[in-house]
Parts: C-alpha cells; sequence; structure tokens
C-alpha cells in the first residue's frame, strides 16, 4: 500500500514512517504543513492518506480542509485522520461526503500498533474506522424521530461497532453471540433503515452514515 503522511509533530511523524515501512507499506510522502498536503497527494496519488487534522501554519483544520479537497479532486481517495482529541464538527463534516474509506481516530490509537494497521487497511479497502470515543461523541447529537428509534437494544450495539469498522465476526466475539446472530441483527437494521436490497456492500456503509447523522 502507497502512503502519503502529514503530521507536523516530527517524533510521530517520524514514528508513522518507521512503523508502516516495517509492516511493509510504502510511503510515498511526507507533508509537514497544511498548505504541503494537498499538492503530495496530487502528485502521488496514494492508495490511502494519513492526516492530522490540526497542521501548521494555523494549527486549526489544515489537514481536514486538505483531506475535503484531495476526496473531490480524487474521488474515493481513502482518508485515515488523525486527532489529539474528539471534535465532532471535523468528524461528521468528514463523514457528511460519504463515509466509504474514511477514518477518524485519536492519536492515542496510533500506540496500539495492531490496531491502527488494521484501521488503515479497512479504510484503504473502503471500509470505515471510527474511534469508539468518536461514535460516542457523534450520537450524542443524535436527533430524535430519527429511524434509528425503531432499532432493538441489540441491535443498537451492533450497529455501533459496524461503525467502529468492525466486521462480522469481531461483532460476534465483542458481543458473545455467534456470527449467525449478527447477520441477522444487520438484516433487520437494513430492512428498518429502508436500505435498498441491491446495494451490496454500499449498504453497510449507508447504515453507518445513518447511524452516526440519524
Amino acid at each position: 500500500m502507497r502512503v502519503v503522511i502529514a503530521e507536523d509533530n516530527a517524533l510521530l511523524r517520524e514514528g508513522l514512517v518507521l512503523l508502516l515501512r516495517s509492516a511493509g507499506h510504502e510511503v510515498a510522502g511526507v507533508a509537514a504543513t497544511g498548505p504541503e498536503i494537498l499538492p503530495l497527494l496530487l502528485e502521488h496519488r496514494p492508495d490511502a492518506a494519513v492526516l492530522d487534522v490540526r497542521m501548521p501554519p494555523d494549527f486549526r483544520d489544515e489537514g481536514l480542509r486538505a483531506a475535503l479537497a484531495a476526496r473531490e479532486t480524487l474521488p474515493g481517495l481513502p482518508v485515515l485522520v488523525l486527532s489529539q482529541y474528539v471534535e465532532e464538527t471535523y468528524a461528521a463534516e468528514l463523514l457528511g461526503g460519504g463515509a466509504r474509506g474514511v477514518g477518524y481516530l485519536l492519536k492515542d490509537r496510533v500506540g496500539r500498533v495492531d490496531e491502527f494497521l488494521d484501521a488503515l487497511e479497512r479504510v484503504a479497502s473502503g471500509g470505515t474506522a471510527l474511534d469508539p470515543e468518536v461514535v460516542t461523541e457523534l450520537l450524542s447529537r443524535r436527533r430524535e424521530g430519527s429511524p434509528l428509534d425503531s432499532l432493538t437494544p441489540r441491535e443498537r450495539e451492533v450497529l455501533q461497532l459496524m461503525a467502529q469498522g468492525h466486521d462480522n465476526a469481531t461483532i460476534a466475539r465483542s458481543l458473545v453471540i455467534t456470527e449467525r446472530s449478527v447477520h441477522k441483527h444487520i438484516g433487520n437494521v437494513f430492512v428498518k433503515l429502508d436500505l435498498p436490497q441491491t446495494d451490496g456492500g454500499h449498504r453497510r456503509v449507508r447504515a453507518v452514515l445513518a447511524y452516526l447523522n440519524g
């Protein structure tokens, strides 16, 4: 996998480079400031981008803006955004353009190497990888009277784990139920959220969007 990294903290930036290379990935380019990001992405057209939200010169939302601009220019570019804190507005804006191939992790998650690499691979393959704390924060703003109100508590648990990017086997282990039960619950979610039967894998992503934005 070819990856572009944008991170202003030199120690973390070099750590990410070493981590990705040791895992067999190619680091196609590295940015240390916000203005460098978009040209770098357009030049290398990587398989995925790992971007810090706040970058120099203003340390506001340069990384996020670059991610959104890049996904407009390079539709479907997988982007994994890193943040020091849960920033609800930024996460919601990133997801607003569609959740395929997007991730939002807290930087503490990078230290859990296997989790971070798994998240990056899910994003690169078109899935989602949302930090549990990010999911919790986004859900706190969910409006009343949405179709999600018809879901059972178990269906909500399954959908929340889907939002974090987990597959059926992992969801089954987390909830101590069978994969067959997980499959059944997901089917019920699709029906209750009125997702089309012919949408294939996109239905899973649409369900996640409905969950986070409902």
